[in-house]
Parts: C-alpha cells; structure tokens; sequence
C-alpha cells in the first residue's frame, strides 16, 4: 500500500496499486481528487461509471474515505503526471453530503476564524495539511541538528514547584478538594495534605532543570510543552505551547548567539529543503493575502525569498544601548507613533520595537544583547557594570522576538544575591544554587518558542493556526 506522495513521483508503469485517502472532490461521475494527508497535491483516479455500481457512485462524496485500486497511467489532462485508471472502488467511511455542506470540509472558502471553530477537521484542509506537514518536518530537523551535534535529549519535568522566570504566571495544580481546601489556623491552604504536599505548577520552562543536566552531560536539550497563564489574547501568545531550549556547558554569550543562529539557519533550511510544495502553496496563498491588504502591511519579499534569506545572511548583533539610542531618535518615536514611547535607557522593548529595528532600520534578523539589569530573569549573568546582564533576544521580521536566552550566573555568591534583590526564595530553588558549588562553570543556553519559528516559516499570521489545538484565555476546547 502506496501513499500519495510516493505514487505521485512514481513512473506510469501501468502496475497495479492500492491507494487509500479522502475525497476532495467527484467530477461528473468519473474523476476523484483523492488526498491521503502526505502531499498538498491530489491523486486523480478515473473510474468508468458503467463498470461500478450505481451504490458506490452514490457513496463517493466530499470528505468520504475510499481505497482504490487500478493502474498507474501517464495522466491525460494536465495538472498532473500521473493518474490511477481505477478498477475498484472500496468505500471505507461514509460522508453525507449535508453533513459536509455544514462543515469547512465542504469546497467553498472559510475564514481561518471559522475553521478553528472545527478544529478537529481543519488538518483536512490544504492550508491546514501545509501548515502541520511543516510543522512535524521542522520538529525532526530540531531532533536532528541537536543529535548531529553531540547533544542529548533530556526530559525536563511538566510539573513543578519552582517558577523558573520568577514572574508567577503559572497554572496550579492541586487535587485539593476546591470548595472545602484544607485550611491552616491563619486561614491559608494547608498544601502538605495536596499530593505533592507542596504548592506545584504547570512548568513555564525546562531550562533550570536543564541547566542541571548540562553540567553532568555538557551539552543538553529540551523540547517539550511549556504553560503561560498570561491573559494575552495576541496573535503571538498561547496558554499552552512547545518550546526548544538547549543548555551548553563552557559556553559564553558569544558562543550562545553563534550556536542560536547556526541552528535557526539549518533548521529553516531543511524546512525548505524537504518542503518545498507546501511551502510554496503557502507562499502563494500568502500573496493572494496580501493582495487584500494595504500596501504598506504587505510581505516585503515572497515567503520562499525570506526563508532563503535567512539562511544566507549573518543575523545584526547590537546591544540593548545601541537600540535604545536608534529607537529613541527614530522617526515613529519622535512623532508619538509608538504605542510605547522609548524615553530612557532600560525601557522594555516592547514588539512594534522590536518589529522596527528589524523590518525597518536593520532590514535582516537582528540580536540584541547586554539588557538591562532589572528587565530580565535572576538566573542571567551580571555584567561588570552592574547594570547589565549577558542576556540576548533574536528578533525576527513579522514575529519580533523568537529567541531569548542568556549565558547563566555561574558565581554562588552572586546568584544568591540576585535572589534576594529579586524575592525569590532559596528554599525552593535550593538546589539550583547548590549547584554553583560543585564545579561551577561559565554555561549559556537558550529557548526558542516552536509556534513562532513555525509561524515565520509557514507565513501564519497567527500562533492559534500553527498548533493543532490553541489553548487561549477562555479557550479550552477539543
């Protein structure tokens, strides 16, 4: 048994072959456009009506699942190299043609808004079998770069008792009993009769843990689910979503950045390489997007020439500093267009910023290092200037940042005081500062956000239509 994709490069050598898949189409009782979920493209079976039962002709409906069996000819019409010169067909799942008419599997145009409402069917759809044959493609390349390298996969926990970014924006999780929770005698949760007798969460980030792998094994990674519960109905934001984050032992800021650049490189490269019809028919359908919209909100290059790009050209290193001072004396700054004005030195940049420095000034992927001190995470390494951490963030055009990641503070004494300075308490990340004490070693590592580098390379707009099932803020369906 043959998928489409296979029988579609084969030779026309008349064997014959099983296909299964849905139908996308019957014209005029005789071609089927057959889709099996492994190319964009169709394969066009040709039946001779008179040699099939009215019973299956009727059954052969948008959406219907069939096997067909037949000889693989040169095709006829043109579109198409081959086609299967059908002798049987199998109907191996019904679809009434009313059901489908109420569903975005029928033939005409939807919003991406109304095929999210049916989300357990929008994979079915070329934009959507697109889209997912990318994003498991760029999944594999990540896998691959990593073993290539020498890296080891470590599995990082899903639920903890630390908040990894110390910004609390975490998911609880108890199996307290939420109308009558045990209470203490001050009237707080009594968590030592929860599960884990102790208050735990959805992770935010692998990457402490892997930190704690990387000095054992030197070079780690992590790609797993992550949680945010930040109210942010953005096209860029999810509740729930999948993050790559590697630690490197011996590694400085310098080797973090050349590291985060060869592997987004490679990565969107293979993309290309070993997806070139579904990117191309995302390409397309992303300037017939376009054509609806202002010129000045348009794709500045077609999505295929982007992704070369990328791959082609060194990213802009700059510092936080040097930002600033270009953000600051840009023209959207001086003439209030910013929703967010940059006025000083250690504002937080927000995306019309970022977006900015690398659509207009830089016109290329750009990477901002050495942030200020008190925007950025406690476990990041303090400059000498005290004001300033080794911290950097790859920004991208379209997505803003897509990377950030820091080289760690490797010095106890300091880590510790960071902590203080920043309320967050030593016994619950004891054993992230004890590490400091055996071995410690200059580290660096990072996290890229796979939603967004699948949105860039797929061309989405949105993160809910890179991901199967999008967990939003009042959002958890399917």
């Amino acid at each position: 048994m043959k998928r489409i994709n296979q029988v579609l490069e084969s030779e026309p050598n008349h064997a014959e072959i099983t296909v299964r898949g849905w139908v996308r189409s019957f014209r005029n009782d005789r071609f089927i456009a057959l889709n099996d979920g492994s190319t964009i493209h169709n394969l066009q079976c040709v039946i001779e009506p008179a040699d099939h039962d009215q019973s299956i002709l009727d059954e052969i409906n948008v959406a219907a699942a069939v096997a067909v069996t037949g000889h693989l000819t040169e095709s006829e019409g043109s579109g198409q190299r081959v086609e299967l010169q059908a002798t049987k067909v199998v109907i191996l799942g019904k679809a009434d043609p009313e059901d489908v008419k109420l569903t975005i599997l029928s033939p005409k145009r939807h919003s991406l808004e109304k095929l999210r409402e049916q989300a357990h069917l929008r994979v079915r759809t070329n934009t959507f079998g697109a889209v997912m044959r990318v994003r498991a493609a760029l999944s594999f390349a990540i896998h691959k770069y990593f073993q290539e390298k020498g890296f080891y996969q470590a599995h990082t926990p899903i639920i903890t008792g630390s908040d990894a970014e110390g910004a609390g924006e975490m998911f609880r999780l108890s199996t307290l009993d939420p109308k009558n929770p045990p209470i203490n005698e001050d009237g707080s949760i009594n968590y030592k009769e929860d599960f884990f007798e102790k208050e735990s969460n959805l992770t935010v980030s692998g990457q402490l843990e892997a930190e704690t792998y990387a000095m054992g094994l030197g070079q780690v990674y992590t790609f797993g689910p992550t949680f945010r519960a930040e109210n942010s109905n953005t096209s860029r934001h999810l509740a729930e979503f999948w993050m790559i984050e590697p630690e490197v032992a011996f590694n400085d800021l310098d080797a973090n950045m050349d590291l985060a650049e060869d592997f987004i490189k490679y990565v969107v490269s293979y993309a290309l390489d070993n997806c070139a019809d579904d990117i191309e028919f995302l390409e397309n359908r992303l300037e017939q997007e376009d054509k609806q919209k202002p010129q000045n909100e348009r794709s500045p290059m077609p999505l295929r020439e982007k992704l070369k790009f990328i791959g082609k050209n060194n990213f802009k290193r700059v510092s936080y500093t040097e930002a600033i001072d270009i953000l600051k004396n840009s023209k959207p700054n001086k003439n209030k267009k910013f929703k967010y004005i940059i006025e000083e030195w250690g504002a937080d940049l927000q995306s019309e910023h970022e977006r900015y420095l690398v659509e207009k000034h830089f016109e290329c992927p750009v990477i901002l290092f050495d942030y200020p001190a008190k925007i950025k995470a406690f476990y990041m390494r303090l400059n000498d200037d005290k004001k300033t951490v080794r911290a950097m963030d790859i920004l991208f055009p379209g997505i803003g940042e897509i990377v950030g990641g820091s080289q760690r503070e490797e010095r106890y004494d300091v880590l510790k005081q960071k902590m203080a300075d920043m309320h967050i308490e030593e016994a619950e990340l004891w054993w992230y500062l004890e590490m400091r004490k055996f071995g410690s070693v200059v580290h660096s590592g990072f996290g890229l956000g796979f939603e967004r580098l699948v949105m860039f390379v797929t061309g989405m707009g949105n993160v809910r239509d890179v991901i199967p099932y999008p967990r939003t803020p009042g959002n958890a369906e399917f």
